[in-house]
């Protein structure tokens, strides 16, 4: 085929490619009779069936296609306050005015960077290995990525490089700071350094936390929103609640950001059934959360069983997967041996995300988590160190 140019196309934008989901996400229903799909940090469960049958018959009689969803999203929005003043410290002040609704987290993500940074005005500054779409969407609409390591050992982030580039970046100065609790896909929490320096951080900073995890973690910073305006913490409906194919996130904020928010978000920007699934989810929230335990117990039994193998090296987790890495011997390149062992699982059916110098696994099934543990001692057995 003959190559097009477009010369009206930015030309920062020939550096880049498109985002594609991880295999298992785009041949969903080739794998799914056949691999345990642990790559993408996914709830293992499916609604159950009893709230599938209330969704359909929303669907059914209540939704009307042919009109546009609720673009204030004020019921959701007063549902999930309810929700997210049981775990707070604090009462919201004014539930709706504290709350932005997001087609998965990533549009608020998106909108958070075109509200600070947008216009060369703010870069921001993230440290690697974390979510990679913080990133990816600064760099789509231009805005400078500055990244600063972690501890090889606990994967703290290094506060040292983290603070010199804050001080020392400018045209544009550093407008954002995205972090992760707990962090992906090391699922190590934000230490009390890293709390003690995100607070020291200039009111002309904006500190993002990512709390996608925080049903498994069960800790949060939202109580320190009321004297942190600063402060936007990330949640969704895509982990614990188990509605990652209908893309519901939210932000909890104080309400003069969440305003800024609010006047570029895309109106409409969820679908009526995404709405009516999530105000579902949060009425129904005691049962959904029920499985919550398990996966904790799930993730223990991981963690020291696989522990066992003199190969690997394994974090503690505060979230609903596990990061290991090859134990270094010297002898055989790392990066070579371990992509050897992900293909090797994936051949014996059980799908992982290779990232960062380590594999990524979600915690499934009992009986998912029992093949994992047989196929990973398979695989070390099988590999040549």
């Amino acid at each position: 085929m003959t190559k097009i140019m477009l010369p009206f196309i930015r030309s920062d934008l020939a550096q880049f490619t498109a985002y594609k989901p991880h295999p298992s996400s785009d041949t969903a229903d080739s794998v799914s009779t056949q691999f345990d799909r642990l790559d993408t940090n996914e709830s293992p469960y499916d609604l159950p069936p009893e709230l599938k049958e209330k969704l359909a018959w929303t669907y059914q009689q209540v939704i009307e296609t042919n009109r546009y969803p609720d673009g204030g999203h004020e019921t959701l929005k007063d549902a999930i306050a309810e929700y997210v003043n049981e775990s707070a410290a604090f009462p919201l002040s004014n539930t709706a005015a504290n709350i932005s609704v997001g087609n998965g987290s990533d549009e608020l993500i998106r909108s958070l960077l075109i509200a600070t940074c947008l216009g060369r005005e703010g870069s921001i500054l993230v440290a690697n290995p974390t979510f990679s779409m913080y990133g990816i969407l600064a760099q789509t609409l231009g805005i400078p990525v500055v990244t600063v390591g972690r501890d090889e050992t606990n994967f703290e982030i290094d506060l040292k490089a983290a603070q010199s580039a804050i001080e020392q970046t400018q045209n544009p100065p550093i407008r954002v700071v995205f972090v992760v609790h707990p962090n992906s896909p090391t699922a190590n929490s934000l230490t009390t350094a890293e709390l003690a320096w995100l607070r020291s951080l200039s009111e002309h900073i904006l500190v993002v936390i990512d709390e996608a995890y925080f049903e498994f973690s069960q800790t949060t910073l939202v109580g320190e929103l009321a004297q942190r305006p600063n402060w936007v913490i990330l949640r969704t409906f895509s982990k614990a609640f188990r509605l990652a194919s209908l893309r519901v996130g939210y932000c909890v904020a104080h309400p003069e950001a969440i305003a800024i928010l609010e006047k570029v978000r895309l109106p409409y920007n969820l679908p009526s059934f995404s709405i009516a699934a999530a105000l579902v989810a949060l009425q129904n929230r005691t049962l959904l959360l029920e499985s919550i335990p398990q996966t904790l117990s799930e993730r223990s039994k991981l963690i020291e069983i696989l522990s066992q193998q003199p190969e690997l090296q394994i974090t503690a987790s505060a979230a609903n997967f596990i990061y290991l890495r090859l134990k270094p011997n010297g002898l055989n390149s790392q990066d070579a041996v371990l992509k050897t062992f992900h293909q090797k699982l994936r051949k014996l059916g059980t799908l992982v995300r290779h990232i960062s110098g380590g594999l990524r696994i979600t915690v499934g099934t009992i009986e998912e988590n029992a093949r994992t543990i047989t196929r990973v001692q398979a695989a070390i057995a099988d590999l040549e160190f």
